[in-house]
This record gives C-alpha cells, sequence and structure tokens, in this order.
C-alpha cells in the first residue's frame, strides 16, 4: 500500500496529460534531423553507454556519436551497477551473484569492448565507486556487511573492510581522503579513512539508509534515510576537527536517491512515496522546498549548466523536468518507456539516456527541446547505466 503524500508549504503541480514527441528512428541521415543540432567529432573519438541487465547477465553497449545499438557483452551473474575510470579506457560492472553465489567484477576494455578481467567479490557486491586518482575502487557488499578495496592496475581485491549492516551504496571524496557506505539494514552511515582502511564513524538514526553524496570539496556527505523521510547531513573531518552529524532534515517519504548540483550548491532528494522532489540547500542544511513530479521517483539528475533536474518516474512512462533557478515543475512529461528508473547524460549533455526497467529499452531524449529521439533496445531487466568518451588510439 502506498503511503499518501505529505503536503508541503511549497508544492508545484504539473498536468499528468503528455503529448507524443516526434521520434527520429535511426542514424541522423535515416532521420531527417539537422546534423549541426548535434556534436561534431573528430574521427578517433568514441563515446559509449553501458547498461546493465540483471536479468540476462550481459551489458548493452550503446554508441552515443552516431545513437545505436553497439554490441551486448556477456558478463557476470546478475550484473546491477556500473562505473567507469575517468582517465583509464575501462568500465566495471557489479555482479551480484544469485542466491548462495558470491559476487564479481567485470572489467571492460573500453576500446574494444571486451571483457578483460573478473574480479572476484563477496556476497551479493551492488554498488560501485571509483577513485580514478589513485586507481582504485571500492564495492559495497551488501550480503557480506563490507566494502571491498580493488587496485585497478593490479585487478585484485587488496582489503575488506567491515561496515554496519547491508551496505548499499558507496562513495569516495573527490580528495579521495574519506568513504562513506550507506547501511540499510544497519539503518546508520559508515564513514570510512580511506588511508589507514579503518572505519572512522558510524551515524545511526538513518532508517533504510539508501544514498550517499559528498560535496565537490569533501567537506560534507549526505545520506537519504528511505525507510522515513528524513535527510543526514554529515560533516567529515578536516584538520582537527572531527566527523560529526550536522544535521537531521525533514523531506518527502521514502526518499530514495540524491541529485547534486555539479557546483555542489543544491541538492535533490527523489521522495519515491510522495511522488516529490525536496530541494535541499547544502550549505545550510535547508529544505527549500518540495515539488510535486510524476509517480514513484526514483532517479534525478541535474544538467551540467545546474539549471534543470530530470526526474525519472518508475511507475510512470515518463520523465518530468525541475527549472532551478525558476523554482517550479517545466513543460510536459516526457514520455519514455515503462519503469525508467536510471539516467545519464552523454559527454556533451545534448542527449539523456532513460533505462526502463519495465520495457526492456532505452529512451534517448534530446535535451535542448527536452523530447523523445529514439528508443534502442536493452536486455532483461535493465537497471544502471553509465558513460565513457574517450580518444582512440
Amino acid at each position: 500500500m502506498r503511503v499518501p503524500a505529505k503536503r508541503y508549504p511549497r508544492v508545484t503541480e504539473g498536468g499528468r496529460g503528455g503529448r507524443l514527441f516526434a521520434v527520429c528512428l535511426g542514424a541522423l541521415a535515416l532521420c531527417g534531423c539537422r546534423p549541426h543540432d548535434f556534436p561534431q567529432f573528430p574521427p578517433n573519438y568514441r563515446e559509449y553507454a553501458y547498461v546493465t541487465n540483471g536479468d540476462s547477465n550481459t551489458v548493452t553497449v550503446l554508441d552515443v556519436v552516431n545513437v545505436r545499438l553497439d554490441r551486448e557483452v556477456l558478463v557476470g551473474q546478475s550484473p546491477l551497477a556500473v562505473a567507469v575510470h575517468p582517465t583509464r579506457n575501462e568500465v566495471y560492472v557489479v555482479n551480484s551473484g544469485g542466491a548462495g553465489a558470491r559476487g564479481s567484477l567485470s572489467v571492460l576494455n573500453a576500446e574494444n569492448n571486451s571483457v578483460a578481467a573478473t574480479i572476484a567479490l563477496h556476497n551479493r557486491p551492488v554498488s560501485i565507486d571509483v577513485d580514478g586518482a589513485h586507481d582504485v575502487a571500492y564495492v559495497a557488499n551488501s550480503g557480506s556487511n563490507s566494502i571491498s578495496v580493488i587496485d585497478l592496475k593490479a585487478r585484485r581485491e587488496t582489503a575488506q573492510i567491515g561496515t554496519g549492516e547491508q551496505p548499499v551504496a558507496v562513495r569516495v571524496a573527490p580528495d579521495g581522503k574519506t568513504i562513506v557506505v550507506a547501511n540499510r539494514g544497519g539503518n546508520s552511515v559508515s564513514v570510512v579513512d580511506a588511508a589507514n582502511q579503518r572505519v572512522r564513524g558510524i551515524f545511526e538514526g538513518c532508517p533504510g539508509a539508501a544514498d550517499v553524496v559528498i560535496l565537490p570539496d569533501s567537506s560534507k556527505a549526505f545520506a537519504a534515510c528511505s525507510g522515513g523521510h528524513q535527510l543526514m547531513a554529515i560533516a567529515l573531518a578536516h584538520a582537527s576537527e572531527p566527523d560529526r552529524l550536522e544535521a537531521t532534515m525533514d523531506v518527502g517519504r521514502g526518499p530514495v536517491h540524491l541529485a547534486l548540483k555539479p557546483d555542489g550548491g543544491e541538492l535533490f532528494v527523489s521522495n519515491s512515496l510522495s511522488n516529490t522532489i525536496s530541494e535541499v540547500y547544502t550549505s545550510t542544511d535547508e529544505v527549500g522546498g518540495t515539488y510535486l513530479m510524476g509517480d514513484d521517483p526514483a532517479h534525478g539528475i541535474v544538467s551540467n549548466d545546474n539549471l534543470l533536474v530530470y526526474v525519472a518516474n518508475e511507475r510512470a512512462q515518463d520523465v518530468t523536468t525541475y527549472a532551478i533557478e525558476d523554482g517550479k515543475r517545466t513543460r510536459l512529461p516526457i514520455h519514455v518507456g515503462d519503469g525508467p528508473t536510471a539516467m545519464a547524460f552523454s559527454a556533451e549533455g545534448h542527449l539523456l539516456f532513460v533505462v526502463d526497467s519495465g520495457s526492456g529499452d532505452v529512451a534517448v531524449v534530446r535535451t535542448s527541446s527536452q523530447s523523445l529521439f529514439t528508443m534502442l533496445p536493452a536486455g532483461r531487466g535493465p537497471n544502471a547505466i553509465a558513460v565513457k568518451a574517450f580518444r582512440a588510439p
């Protein structure tokens, strides 16, 4: 049973109706779209979107430059998360494994989109973050109550760090010094020192801890408490100051995902049980407002220019947008596939890829017009996406 939406002082509603946008099917030469609407790339430029398909044990690789399916790569059992290396041409896929089976990490060579290595993990790994400066990845093992430390050059696990019960999200601070983990089963947040690989603090009172973000200056972390209606703010240790709980804020019910502006000034919380997003000012830990979006908002993403928030509504077939400067929802919903759950921008930001878990496809949205461009196939049960751009050697 769904919980009725909580009432807030500022709620902006948009129409639930929509219209079908013109869809350009296939490559640009076949669809009649103007070439100058898209970036012009040099011949050796490559860009791919990687979609994990939990029910088919594969990764769908999409060619972003030509907007088409490139291939499908067989990985481990039940792939659930994906991340890219910021400088190395590698992609990392977390395979959660089956019942009683250990998970693994598949390393993909982005230059030829093949599996280059497989690294054994522990019980039910579900989340990954990459510290590119130190060639290290951190993987949350929800069934082992730990995070794995992965040496990406040596392609092996170097340590396993105990956390709280059922860690489901792991984030490394931009400076590489701190790792923050959301422990859903433990209703807590663990703060780990990356240098000595030890837990230096545990913050309880976050029911159903689900997601974590860290500010660009590595000064503060925020955790979504999906079992209630709270957002936890934790000031991270610096100089002689220890980690400390800075604030607990009331947002909507069932906060499941956090989307941070690139400049770090504001944070947007997807409240799945309230059908809203909450806008949070990160410097003051204040909730600026809560706005009605769509049915079961599951994922948000902020444009590179800090102007728009795109919100995927899992129990609908649309993505809604929120204009940050105007403080309101914009236009009509963008129609996509069934069960949109994850999103990623292309490197230039001209395309938004929306993973549709119900219909097993990826909607490609043109951000300039906020309209559907085309639909591309994925495998069974797609659930996560990441984009990697590079120059071929």
